[in-house]
């Protein structure tokens, strides 16, 4: 579900009271332990986290207008989502991730390419989310992203 909010704070305000103290603390681990470089703003009607024009000036391939995406977090219709772009651009992050997430938490991962699900709030590991946020500078990022985009696709 995209949001209308045009700053994270708003958009943090009109979620549901169930939701919102578990978003604000996504907010919180990820804003303390994200590199410097990333920029928070609203991406795509979620509270996002970019390399920003100042930085990367080609922006995003699909919109060269738009910085480029990182990490986003939403309040999702039935769960609360973390979409990390270097879990699905590396490998060996996402192999990290998924064998450090059964130390953080009972529950089993709910995992697509990019995004993690969480439908119930309190679930959320929020210090593996931390840790997950600071494993990418913007120049790593920059790096993989342009790595990924060059090299042709299987076909």
């Amino acid at each position: 579900m995209q949001s209308k909010a045009t700053t994270p704070d708003e958009y943090l305000e009109t979620l549901p009271h169930d939701r919102k103290a578990a978003m604000q603390e996504l907010r919180k681990v990820i804003k303390k332990n994200i590199p410097k470089g990333f920029k928070e703003v609203m991406s795509y009607g979620m509270v996002g986290y970019v390399v920003p024009h100042s930085t990367y000036p080609n922006g995003y391939h699909c919109d060269p207008k738009l910085p480029l995406p990182f990490l986003n977090i939403a309040s999702q219709k039935n769960f609360i989502a973390v979409y990390h772009m270097g879990i699905y651009s590396d490998p060996k992050l996402l192999d990290w991730f998924t064998k450090e997430y059964p130390k953080h938490s009972k529950t089993k991962l709910d995992m697509g390419k990019s995004c993690i699900r969480f439908k119930k709030p309190e679930e959320i590991p929020f210090k593996l989310i931390g840790e997950l946020a600071s494993k990418m500078t913007p120049e790593q990022w920059i790096e993989k992203y342009e790595t990924v985009l060059n090299t042709p696709r299987k076909k």
